[in-house]
């Protein structure tokens, strides 16, 4: 009798251990599904008054921030980025902002397009998922003239947005397109010439190009705001409906984590370094009081947020996430 029961038992053990490997099986199945690696589409919506912002990525890329910034010691650079738990290079954002005003679709710059390789070039991609096509843009802002803002603008030869008027300071459409200027600027910056000429020559020979003078506006609730430092017709835009205001400011940060802390802290590709530090004070200083809501072009992703001041530096606060726009 002890044996058959000993028997029993080990076999009903045998078969709980079994039943129970089965079912762990396809728990240990699911653990080794392969990583995906990728980010979902690039674009991010809100609300300003009346006016619907997307802001739109045309990707990331290493900034080597230990070697372009000036005015800054590495070790304060070091500590920056540590508070932030970041090193060297940093992933930059590339960042453009889709205006729909109702009447019109505004972008305001346009990323790298191919000039900066695989890294970058898929803002069109995004306008796409963002539910938009590039033959609706109605016109095309630009802060400035450098490849990560120009570059996007044209594709295959082309206009990339083929009815679009495209706008550009005429301090820097004068610098940029006189190709006489090359031999003064920076070695590391002659090849900016020559994609500024080759990005905008489309839309020079359509008629589709048209200069502003400082401090325009350029469309209901939208002006432009003069800027210069980083290049000599850097631009921002200021953008208003309904008493709520969008800045749009181009590149005065390049690196928050150490510029928000130091705003004297510039970069070796800025044209004037002290007139760059100068707005870069003034509008930081002015976002704060007002409560703006400032575009940064390269800002981590989505490059939306709020400047908030604490003493002599500042910290930035991203927009709070909303999933409904009031549909």
């Amino acid at each position: 009798m002890h044996n058959k029961d000993y028997s029993r038992n080990s076999l009903f053990n045998l078969l709980v251990v079994l039943l129970w490997s089965i079912a762990m099986t396809p728990l240990l199945a699911n653990a080794a599904a392969p990583q995906v690696r990728t980010q979902g589409p690039g674009f991010y919506r809100m609300m300003l008054g009346d006016f619907e912002i997307t802001a739109l990525l045309d990707g990331t890329h290493p900034f080597p921030i230990d070697k372009v910034m000036i005015d800054v010691s590495q070790e304060e650079i070091e500590r920056a980025l540590s508070r932030d738990g970041l090193k060297p290079p940093v992933q930059g954002s590339v960042n453009a902002f889709l205006i729909n005003t109702g009447p019109k679709l505004i972008l305001i710059d346009t990323g790298a397009g191919t000039l900066y390789g695989d890294c970058c070039g898929h803002l069109l991609a995004n306008l796409r998922a963002a539910g938009y096509q590039s033959e609706q843009v109605d016109e095309v802002y630009l802060t400035h003239l450098h490849k990560d803002h120009v570059g996007g603008i044209f594709l295959d030869g082309k206009m990339a947005f083929p009815n679009a008027m495209l706008r550009v300071s005429e301090a820097d459409a004068n610098y940029w397109l006189t190709p006489a200027n090359k031999s003064s600027a920076p070695d590391f910056l002659s090849t900016f010439f020559d994609s500024a000429i080759t990005s905008v020559a489309p839309y020079i020979k359509a008629g589709r190009f048209k200069t502003f003078s400082s401090n325009e506006q350029l469309a209901p609730g939208i002006k432009s705001m003069a800027t210069p430092g980083h290049t000599p017709g850097h631009t921002s835009y200021v953008i208003e409906s309904q008493s709520n205001v969008l800045l749009v400011w181009g590149d005065i940060i390049h690196v928050a984590p150490i510029q928000l802390q130091n705003p004297t802290a510039s970069v070796e590709y800025d044209n004037n370094p002290l007139s760059a530090q100068r707005y870069r004070r003034e509008l930081l200083e002015l976002a704060a009081k007002k409560q703006y809501i400032v575009g940064a072009a390269h800002i981590a992703f989505p490059g939306l947020g709020r400047i908030r001041k604490n003493n002599l530096t500042y910290d930035w606060v991203p927009v709070n996430y909303e999933g409904d726009l009031g549909k």
